[in-house]
């Protein structure tokens, strides 16, 4: 698909934990003649998703094949351990690593932090997903490290979270296929997801701003100005500009008291 090719409809693929709300409302109120299509797809297969053109674009958890795919960076999120509500942890607003050293930490195989080394100790097996991972710590089984939207979306309400500083973050990025130039709609959703207005985003001709109304009678005020101090036009009451004298004072004197010298001779009748 070149850059000039206009699909009928947009394909959007977003991870579990990362909410594009915000970002499509501003796409349907920009582009209403233009559907899209959210396509939600595990963490592990978002990337083969995008690169079989299964979408023309995704929120994904980074890291990517940068040979295959584009990708903006958008935020990071926090990592937190997922513990019982009555668990010790609970007491404090923080858990630090050595924390959890006498923990059972799980770690689903559908985990994509980062670790260089798990803390706690391992469970005798690897749960398959996050989702059996939460089941598990609700069971009393162990506890779960995990990026901070992935606690809320497996909320329960036996369960809990506190923020770990020290682990792994995860950071979520806009990604699309490698593709010269980029399409269209993908530049209009980059531009949306960047904060860009209408008329700044990128491939469109900016239309230019208009005054305000305040502005206008600025403008006017001194054009008008300009035009008095030229002589073109007398100052309206009757009020002289240009000169060193106060408004409305009669010639040699001060307006409404003596001049400070000799009154001018009279005007001859």
């Amino acid at each position: 698909m070149t850059g000039s090719d206009t699909p009928s409809s947009f394909r959007l693929a977003y991870v579990p934990g990362v909410t594009p709300t915000k970002w499509v409302r501003v796409w349907h109120e920009r582009l209403p003649g233009t559907p899209l299509e959210l396509v939600q797809v595990p963490a592990a297969e978002a990337s083969r998703l995008l690169a079989d053109d299964g979408a023309e674009a995704g929120l994904v958890r980074l890291p990517v094949d940068r040979d295959v795919l584009s990708a903006i960076p958008l935020y990071t999120e926090t990592t937190v351990v997922v513990i019982p509500k009555d668990h010790a942890a609970t007491a404090a607003e923080e858990v630090t690593l050595p924390d959890l050293a006498d923990e059972i930490v799980l770690h689903p195989l559908d985990d994509l932090l980062d670790w260089e080394t798990l803390p706690g100790r391992p469970a005798i097996e690897r749960p398959a997903t996050t989702a059996d991972a939460i089941e598990l710590v609700a069971a009393g089984v162990g506890v779960l490290l995990v990026p901070q939207s992935l606690a809320r979306l497996h909320h329960r309400k036996d369960l809990t979270y506190r923020p770990v500083p020290e682990a792994p973050e995860s950071r979520v990025a806009l990604a699309w296929p490698q593709e010269e130039p980029t399409p269209d709609l993908v530049e209009e959703f980059i531009g949306i997801v960047r904060g860009r207005t209408v008329n700044s985003t990128r491939g469109r001709a900016a239309t230019p701003p208009q005054p305000s109304a305040k502005e206008k009678a600025k403008a006017k005020a001194k054009r008008a100005g300009t035009a008095a101090g030229t002589g073109r036009k007398p100052a309206p009451g009757g009020k002289q500009s240009g000169t060193g004298r106060r408004a409305g004072a009669p010639k040699g004197g001060r307006a409404g008291g003596q001049s400070g010298g000799k009154r001018g001779k009279p005007r001859g009748r």
